[in-house]
């Protein structure tokens, strides 16, 4: 065990403790003499669990999860129905489950469970290009369920990473380029004719949504953004002011304690989804660079223990967890600088959340757990007995009569 321990990643360990730092420091700021004051005690708490649960899955041999990964799916799906039917509102959103004190979000749990999932499936490939009936379709009907099911609930940002989680792990699962650029161009072609038709027949697509459709909610995320100038005040509210907030910041930012009560004041939930704009506010573009700064050095770190990994699974999960980290940290803060819409993401390891914080934690510690165990030979897996692929590459089978045959 003592040795397993001396394996784990200073740099990481680091890393999420200055995060932690300055989350406790910026929720303070925000929250202090006001109704939310505590809070930060609230995220300590939930930073002990966090860190309990990344050195649990770190010690944790990642593959006996990925072993397991369909029926954990089937699991995760089960949840994500049942919320539709007992799941509390949250700021618009049906995406809660209440018991006792505590509040879990399966729509962030659910994350993981996609990247353990799509590892699994690709594990089996092994190394094989994917066949796009047989391979990439399939994959995005198993991604595209999940995000229907929490589009449903009003949770747009999470539904959104569900999608770039695919996309990431499609790419290092070796789609062939063919159909990689062919998705480029539908994905981008449908982007782009959106939000072309969103800007010049405004009246009507807002109309499809809000009456058709019957997601008024959208409109108000999508006008300003796309059509600042149609957008109502109450629609526009929350971005305007939070540009404002980020700008009054300047290089070097209003000071510690003292950005709270000039432009975050009027900053809904500064505390959670908007804390960046705290930080632009007190400490300046040079915060906001250092910040961003952690966040580059942890990807970084991540992505050094994929290549030293000797496992197939092993880079695939981490992928995952990297898409899904980009994406939220680029959706929360593009979203305040007018590059994306507002989706009340949060900002990982920052925004005051438990279930947020927990699983991001959770996340870096199957990374972990990849760096401990991924570096063993095949040879030591435990028996994932995975069926060898229709095409190419040799499955657990084969392998399994190659090593004995070796060993004869």
């Amino acid at each position: 065990m003592l040795h397993k321990f001396k394996k784990i990643d200073g740099g990481i360990v680091v890393v999420l403790l200055l995060l932690m730092v300055i989350s406790l420091f910026a929720i303070y700021s925000v929250t202090h003499g006001r109704a939310e004051d505590g809070f930060q005690i609230k995220m300590l708490k939930f930073y002990v669990l966090g860190f309990a649960a990344f050195i649990g899955l770190s010690l944790f041999d990642y593959r006996w999860l990925v072993k397991y990964a369909l029926y954990i799916y089937i699991l995760g799906i089960g949840i994500l129905v049942l919320v539709s039917f007992i799941g509390k509102v949250e700021n618009g959103a049906q995406g809660w489950i209440k018991f006792g004190g505590f509040s879990l979000q399966p729509a962030e749990l659910f994350k993981l469970i996609l990247i353990l999932f799509l590892s699994a499936v690709l594990f089996r490939k092994n190394r094989a290009r994917l066949r796009f009936w047989g391979d990439v379709v399939p994959l995005a009907l198993v991604t595209l369920l999940p995000f229907a099911i929490v589009i449903m609930q009003n949770d747009l940002g999470n539904g959104l990473s569900y999608l770039v989680i695919l996309m990431g792990m499609l790419w290092i699962g070796n789609i062939r380029f063919t159909h990689a650029l062919l998705g480029l161009v539908i994905l981008g072609g449908s982007i782009g004719g959106g939000i072309f038709s969103y800007v010049h027949y405004h009246d009507q697509v807002t109309h499809f949504l809000s009456d058709t459709l019957g997601r008024p909610h959208l409109v108000e995320r999508f006008d300003p953004w796309l059509a600042p100038e149609k957008a109502t005040a109450k629609a526009s509210y929350h971005t305007k002011n939070a540009k404002l907030a980020i700008a009054s910041g300047g290089m070097s930012g209003e000071g510690y304690m003292k950005g709270s009560s000039v432009q975050t004041e009027r900053v809904p939930y500064t505390y959670s989804d908007s804390i960046f704009v705290e930080i632009a506010e007190e400490f300046g573009f040079v915060g906001s660079a250092v910040l961003l700064l952690l966040y580059f050095i942890l990807i970084h770190r991540m992505v050094l223990i994929a290549l030293e990994c000797r496992d197939r699974g092993g880079p695939m999960l981490i992928v995952g967890v990297v898409a899904m980290l980009l994406y939220q940290i680029f959706e929360n803060i593009g979203a305040f600088l007018g590059l994306m819409p507002l989706t009340g993401i949060t900002l990982p390891f920052i925004s005051y959340g438990g279930t947020s914080l927990l699983i991001n934690m959770a996340s870096i510690g199957l990374v972990m757990s990849v760096r401990l165990h991924g570096r063993e030979e095949e040879e030591d897996l435990p028996e994932l007995e995975y069926n060898s692929p229709a095409k190419g590459g040799s499955g657990g089978k084969s392998a399994r009569t190659s090593r004995t045959a070796k060993q004869a």
